[in-house]
């Protein structure tokens, strides 16, 4: 543009004002100016799109740094889990008793903290449970010797352990009643395998469990389910109740199965709800049994089932035409 503008002031001092000649200085004029104009917008779109590549560039590499920062983090988090979680478990393999309830309670703190490891740690707490176990005997003799002594409190102190187990779930398995505002400590959909445990004086009352196996369960002292939900299957078969048995006013969703279960206690099953199947074949009732209110919305099964105490109204009705109902002894 300079060069236009020196050539068009040196061609008019040395020749004069021609009409033509300025004509053409003016129209070469336009152009140099226009095509300047076009080389700086040029120039500046080029410098605008290097600066915009620059800022995405520094966009991508933040967010890449973020999401790496996110991953080590997320790392860091599932290390740690992972190190409490077998720290705990490892403390339940201890043979001193303080110890294993410390474990007990650190899995309780992990769970809660972490909803991922909850049926994790509800799994654990219920293979503990389904360990052989031995009652401790109610008075130990006067005269026993050490070793039986100390068998005697090492049953005493795993007892307590146990109870503390069974005290963890059925914390964590009770919603609270208040549904708008439900409780941060309850574990919903907990699934629960506790065929063939001991289990003593269990307090499940008011608890809401997904899918529930007591299978050759034993349960030594009251066993209170009253006000439970059963969302799934609950399954009871052959399991064993030496002290009161609870249901009354259970919700049982799926099936609900105690076929061969023993209730040597009272057997309390008034207004309980079952909507899925049910059966009691060849169950037997030597105490007192109620089913006052009992609903069931499909037929249940009741053949071969004892009652000692004779038969309730409310299941005789069942009863009538099924193969092998006896007669009450």
């Amino acid at each position: 543009m300079v060069l236009v503008a020196v050539a068009a002031v040196w061609l008019l001092l040395g020749f004069g004002l021609d009409r033509d000649r300025l004509d053409a200085i003016r129209t070469g004029g336009t152009l140099g100016v226009g095509l300047g104009g076009v080389v700086v917008l040029w120039l500046a779109v080029r410098r605008q799109r290097s600066t915009e590549l620059d800022l995405l560039q520094k966009y991508e590499a933040h967010q890449l740094a973020e999401r790496v920062a996110a991953h080590a983090r997320e790392d860091a988090v599932e290390r740690r889990i992972t190190e409490l979680y077998t720290k705990a478990v490892e403390q339940l393999g201890s043979e001193k008793a303080p110890v294993r309830l410390g474990g007990l309670y650190a899995l309780e703190r992990l769970a809660n903290n972490n909803f991922g490891q909850r049926q994790p740690i509800v799994n654990v707490l219920c293979a503990y449970l389904r360990m052989p176990y031995t009652l401790p005997d109610a008075q130990l003799a006067d005269d026993a010797d050490d070793t039986t002594r100390a068998i005697h409190e090492q049953r005493v102190q795993e007892r307590e352990v146990r109870l503390a187990a069974q005290r963890i779930l059925s914390a964590h398995l009770r919603p609270d009643p208040n549904f708008d505002q439900p409780d941060e400590t309850f574990w919903a959909g907990m699934d629960l395998d506790l065929a063939g445990a001991t289990l003593i004086n269990l307090q499940f009352q008011n608890c809401r469990i997904n899918n529930c196996t007591f299978d050759g369960a034993e349960f030594t002292g009251p066993a209170r389910f009253d006000g439970a939900e059963f969302t799934e299957e609950a399954v009871f078969i052959s399991a064993k109740f030496t002290g009161q048995g609870r249901f009354d006013s259970v919700e049982s969703t799926g099936a609900a199965r105690f076929d061969g279960a023993k209730f040597v206690g009272d057997a309390l099953f008034a207004s309980a709800e079952f909507a899925g199947s049910t059966g009691f074949a060849s169950a037997e009732f030597p105490g007192f049994t109620k089913f006052d209110g009992a609903e069931f919305a499909l037929e249940p099964q009741f053949d071969g089932v004892t009652f000692h105490r004779g038969t309730p109204p409310e299941v005789a009705r069942f009863m009538d035409g099924q193969p092998g109902a006896p007669a009450d002894a």
